[in-house]
């Protein structure tokens, strides 16, 4: 069986930027505690020869300490335009069971809090990134500009989603699913985009 999925990714998280978890280790975060919204566009992609395309889903994760003490609470939010052989494809690649980058993070996992279904849509280009899912999901993150006004990145990381990312501020932060609950548009914390390009 193998599979390869790749296209465009977005997430907020509630640290205050710039984040410090990726640049420590997964050691250090702002308030002790992390809460996250990854959001992957698949544009290609294929799982033992189920077509991928035009699929969305997101992460959603709440850690009871910083990100290296494990012990993380996540769910899966898939689009709801997936038929169940899409649905479990894609279960699988973002739980980590089908291998590929998700399976390094799989034994931080204390407690899978379950698949949930929603219209799903990440939206955006260049610096301008948004994730929808329903009344679940809500988050938005605008590029940090460096000296020109070019984007700035964080590169060589461990995160999944690729190992540059481009930097940015939250425009706003929603999530009301799986029991966590996080409202936030001060601009203060942290947000990455980048293509992502999966396999296994």
């Amino acid at each position: 069986m193998s599979w390869n999925i790749s296209g465009q990714y977005a997430e907020t998280c509630n640290c205050d930027f710039l984040c410090p978890c990726p640049t420590s280790g997964l050691t250090q975060s702002t308030h002790g505690y992390c809460i996250f919204a990854m959001g992957f566009r698949v544009e290609r992609g294929q799982y033992n020869g189920t077509s991928l395309d035009g699929r969305s889903f997101v992460i959603v994760g709440h850690t009871p300490g910083n990100m290296g003490e494990g012990g993380w609470n996540v769910g899966l939010i898939v689009d709801d335009g997936a038929d169940e052989k899409q649905k479990d494809a894609l279960t699988a690649i973002a739980s980590g069971q089908a291998g590929g980058a998700m399976a390094n993070l799989a034994p931080m996992v204390g407690n899978f809090l379950g698949v949930e279904t929603a219209p799903v849509k990440i939206e955006g280009s260049g610096k301008n990134w948004a994730v929808y899912a329903g009344r679940l999901i809500d988050e938005s993150v605008e590029g940090a500009a460096g000296l020109g006004g070019e984007q700035m990145y964080l590169d060589g990381t461990g995160h999944p989603a690729s190992t540059k990312l481009g930097l940015g501020r939250a425009q706003k932060s929603h999530v009301h699913a799986f029991g966590i609950d996080w409202d936030q548009e001060d601009g203060r914390n942290n947000g990455h985009f980048a293509p992502f390009n999966w396999s296994g």
